[in-house]
């Protein structure tokens, strides 16, 4: 069953293609999307299609920065918040990235599976989302522990949020999780995640 796309008063032909573009993608991934797939999730015509981004090419390089922008976007202001401790900075990524995820449980497996194809692109988003490296985080990581490797810390801890998304698929056809379970999960792991990047910490 075709799914809906969300209807807005305002929406316009591009944004109708841009969002059935997002579901498309997501859903068959770039290289299975035939152009006609996206216009028949839009309920708009293919010529029209081409009409605004030309080839399925640049139509997926839009939507792609879009979702590497989103999948980022939530770290980089916390992490450089200089009002929060870094007790409260780990608090309030970990809410809000997993909140962002559960409402986009198909996000990082687009990424992670769509970047090989053009990793240097990646890599200009992340720059352009701020320096982690530089960020007041790490700063404050390093008056706490500076033992820690800043990279191996943050490894763990996108990780941590990002993994159960990514495996979900398995943890509900291999194993006894059901949809239910899985949600008080990736809830328990709001307060989970924290406590155990501050174990780290020493």
């Amino acid at each position: 069953m075709k799914e809906e796309i969300k209807e807005e008063k305002n929406l316009s032909t591009e944004e109708k293609f841009k969002e059935a573009a997002r579901i498309v993608f997501t859903k068959k991934g770039y290289a299975a999307t035939k152009t006609r797939d996206i216009a028949e999730e839009a309920g708009l015509n293919l010529a029209l299609l081409n009409y605004y981004f030309r080839s399925k090419e640049k139509l997926f390089e839009i939507v792609m920065i879009e979702k590497v922008k989103q999948l980022l976007s939530f770290i980089a202001p916390a992490m450089n918040n200089r009002e929060t401790s870094l007790d409260e900075k780990l608090n309030q990524v970990t809410n809000s990235y997993i909140d962002m995820l559960t409402k986009n449980p198909d996000l990082p497996i687009f990424v992670l599976s769509e970047i090989r194809s053009n990793p240097e692109r990646f890599g200009k988003l992340v720059q352009s989302n701020g320096h982690l490296l530089k960020s007041h985080f790490v700063q404050q990581l390093a008056e706490r522990n500076q033992e820690i490797n800043p990279l191996q810390f943050f490894l763990n801890f996108l990780g941590m949020m990002v993994f159960p998304f990514v495996a979900k698929p398995v943890f509900l056809t291999a194993g006894p999780v059901s949809e239910e379970a899985f949600a008080q999960i990736i809830e328990d792991r709001k307060i989970l995640i924290p406590k155990w990047m501050k174990m780290m910490l020493g």
